[in-house]
């Protein structure tokens, strides 16, 4: 397929008048506007399934998303030459949020609430995402082995040793986090999510919003799944927290514009700022070094966890202010 693309095209009814590499695909330049070819290596139901949500949103009056198509023959996987799969989706020619733009950054936190107001389905089973409970619970018997592995250790490199001196406040903050979240309502949110059929977007950040002349486009729905849909807010507000070192303002104004069109509930921002508190991306660490042959350690990887320490304090402080009604 992506020696060519414009035979895969025509199974579409398109004729492609340029075609290009980027985002992992081909992107193909027709007459009805810019598509992406993929290749497919997933669940068949699922993509099916993200076809109607994509269709759904579009109908609830949320134009822009990049939608599944079918082929002529009415189907959403086609096949090239050589039997590989894939499938076509509306593309945009427009730049990603720009995460040093308070007015990008707002304007995309307003178009997740308007999305999180008609993402909802009824649930299926088998794409609803597993309890945050079950998840918390794992990381932090994750970041327990990695400690117990280090300690045994003789030699221990840089990144070992910085790791070892820090993961006792990051196991204690995700136990802190876990039984905040075992304390409070959300196994009752998670279930009314299911109740209603609330879908997250699952990679909701700033570079899969497109600013399109005037409009904006969401894209990438691939890791949809039936949850609470804080967890979309939270991965949004944190990482761009991250690259602002924890501004409290800048959050505030995230929030506001995200509640101007979708409010938070008490038990919503209560669960909001107990994600936060999770230290996500320390265990992200751990568990990538876990995974590693260990021989050699990325000085980027180090350096992550310099910032990710030195952060901890502003981290922390900022949690406590804004959340300060709903959480502590």
């Amino acid at each position: 397929m992506y020696n060519c693309g414009i035979g895969e095209v025509e199974q579409y009814g398109l004729t492609a008048e340029n075609i290009y590499r980027g985002r992992g695909a081909l992107l193909c330049e027709t007459k009805e506007g810019i598509k992406i070819l993929k290749e497919f290596g997933g669940a068949y139901n699922k993509l099916a399934m993200q076809r109607e949500l994509q269709e759904h949103i579009c109908e609830a009056g949320f134009p822009r998303t990049d939608r599944i198509l079918m082929n002529q023959e009415g189907e959403i996987i086609s096949a090239d030459s050589e039997g590989t799969m894939y499938y076509v989706r509306d593309w945009f020619r427009g730049r990603e949020c720009d995460t040093k733009s308070v007015s990008d950054i707002r304007r995309g936190a307003l178009e997740l609430a308007k999305l999180h107001k008609v993402m909802h389905l009824p649930a299926a089973l088998e794409y609803t995402r597993e309890s945050l409970v079950t998840e918390y619970t794992r990381h932090n018997a994750e970041i327990r082995r990695v400690r117990k592995f280090i300690l045994k250790k003789r030699r221990k490199n840089a990144f070992e040793d910085r790791m070892l001196s820090c993961t006792g406040e990051f196991l204690e903050q995700g136990e802190e986090a876990l039984e905040a979240l075992k304390a409070s309502d959300y196994e009752s949110l998670r279930i009314q999510a299911l109740q209603e059929g609330s879908i997250c977007h699952g990679e909701y950040n700033q570079h899969n919003i497109l600013f399109c002349d005037g409009t904006v486009a969401v894209t990438n729905f691939g890791r949809w799944s039936f949850d609470v849909q804080v967890s979309d807010l939270y991965q949004y507000l944190r990482k761009i927290m991250e690259k602002h070192n924890w501004d409290l303002r800048l959050a505030a104004q995230i929030l506001d514009s995200y509640e101007r069109e979708r409010p938070l509930s008490a038990a919503e921002r209560r669960n909001l700022g107990i994600r936060l508190l999770y230290p996500w991306k320390f265990w992200k660490l751990a568990n990538g070094y876990a995974g590693s042959s260990k021989a050699w350690i990325s000085e980027k990887n180090l350096e992550k966890l310099e910032q990710i320490a030195g952060q901890r304090e502003c981290w922390k402080k900022f949690i406590k202010k804004l959340f300060s009604d709903s959480f502590f």
